[in-house]
């Protein structure tokens, strides 16, 4: 290792290729991380012991200005949700979308406004420096105890290009997220660092850290990713509506010894008919049906609006459409099959229709997920819902 100790503190030199060998050992302080026990995204315990999974309400910067954001997540609140994921975008997915405030300027009014736990997805390496990162989950983790946690992606060209540095290929962009993590690891366990590529570091510190680091959480579309982050993460979050590809993701993860919570973002359009609902997902989340080969590397919404396929059964492939809650819900409970919360993000704009209607879809949902985990009576085959 070179670097010398700063201050007497250890000080770790990340090499290049991001794997700092001494924080790889076991018995390094962040190899001895806790994850279980009082985690900030740990699901919360019904009666008789049996965890209650949690539900979370998505807040969507790219779609709604930051001021009205935080009215909808205390409604969410309100209306029965367990917590709440946060986007973290520069810029729209599609120009109707129309906004994209900053999220970290925004949890801190959130966590305050509420008593939810919040997530944010968020990719250190370009656009954020990841020592720029930790010091940020290390003081909303201080000033909310057991309440935030960060998921690390390897980001979108859409919100990373704005530096002018060339966008990284796949496999480099993976590279510097490890890296990235690795040093966010570190520096929220006390430690001083200095790293070399991918990522440079000089001396870096935090000096005002939380007394336990919240879980790091890797964010994985793939089933590759999720198997390569399996070796690193501690928790995962995908996103998607089809159950066979969630399944895929989360048994890519579990297959390699991932461990910690698995967590399901799902887009849903919830509406009086099925074509209202049908024609809010095509006029606010059509992006989503962008191939995962172009999604990574288009640069302005005007992109992603071009590239995008509005017919029906597009729709119908990335988004869980419907006017009933209750179908809905079984939507939902099949797409969150084995994971251990999922965050329901509802396309539209408007979104006080679909939260009116939030203790409903929270309600069947909550009996399909206690169905799901309950082991069947001997004899009984497993209950359906219609």
């Amino acid at each position: 290792m070179n670097g010398a100790p700063a201050r007497g503190r250890d000080c770790w030199h990340v090499p290049k290729g991001g794997v700092p060998a001494k924080l790889e050992e076991p018995g390094t302080r962040t190899g001895t991380i806790p994850v279980t026990g009082a985690v900030p995204h740990g699901a919360s315990p019904r009666p008789g012991g049996r965890p209650r999974r949690r539900i979370g309400y998505h807040a969507s910067h790219e779609q709604t200005p930051p001021e009205e954001l935080l009215r909808l997540v205390q409604r969410a609140e309100a209306a029965g949700f367990d917590a709440v994921l946060s986007s973290d975008h520069l810029a729209p997915w599609g120009v109707a979308q129309g906004h994209a405030g900053h999220a970290w300027s925004w949890l801190g009014a959130a966590l305050a406004a509420t008593t939810l736990p919040f997530g944010v997805v968020t990719a250190p390496g370009q656009r954020y420096h990841p020592v720029v990162t930790a010091q940020a989950v290390a003081t909303l983790s201080r000033m909310f105890p057991g309440r935030f946690w960060a998921a690390y992606g390897s980001g979108e060209a859409l919100n990373e290009h704005v530096t002018g540095d060339a966008w990284p290929s796949h496999e480099e962009r993976r590279q510097r997220l490890r890296s990235s993590v690795q040093i966010i690891r570190a520096l929220l366990a006390g430690e001083t660092v200095s790293a070399d590529e991918p990522v440079r570091v000089h001396e870096a510190r935090i000096w005002s850290r939380p007394a336990q680091p919240p879980p790091v959480i890797a964010a994985a579309v793939s089933e590759q990713t999720a198997a390569w982050a399996a070796g690193w993460a501690e928790g995962l979050i995908t996103v998607g509506s089809d159950p066979q590809q969630t399944a895929a993701v989360l048994e890519a993860y579990r297959g390699r010894g991932g461990r910690g919570e698995a967590m399901l973002q799902i887009h849903v359009s919830l509406a009086r008919t099925d074509d209202e609902a049908l024609r809010i997902a095509q006029e606010q989340w059509r992006q989503a049906t962008v191939s995962a080969e172009q999604m990574w590397d288009l640069e302005h919404p005007e992109h992603f609006d071009a590239r995008s396929d509005p017919r029906p059964e597009a729709m119908r492939g990335a988004v869980a459409i419907s006017s009933s809650p209750r179908l809905l819900a079984d939507r939902i409970a099949e797409a969150a099959r084995g994971f251990d919360q999922v965050h329901i993000h509802h396309v539209g704009l408007d979104q006080d229709p679909f939260l009116d209607q939030a203790p409903e879809l929270l309600g069947a949902l909550r009996e399909r997920l206690h169905a799901a985990a309950a082991p069947p009576e001997p004899g009984r085959p497993p209950q359906e819902h219609g």
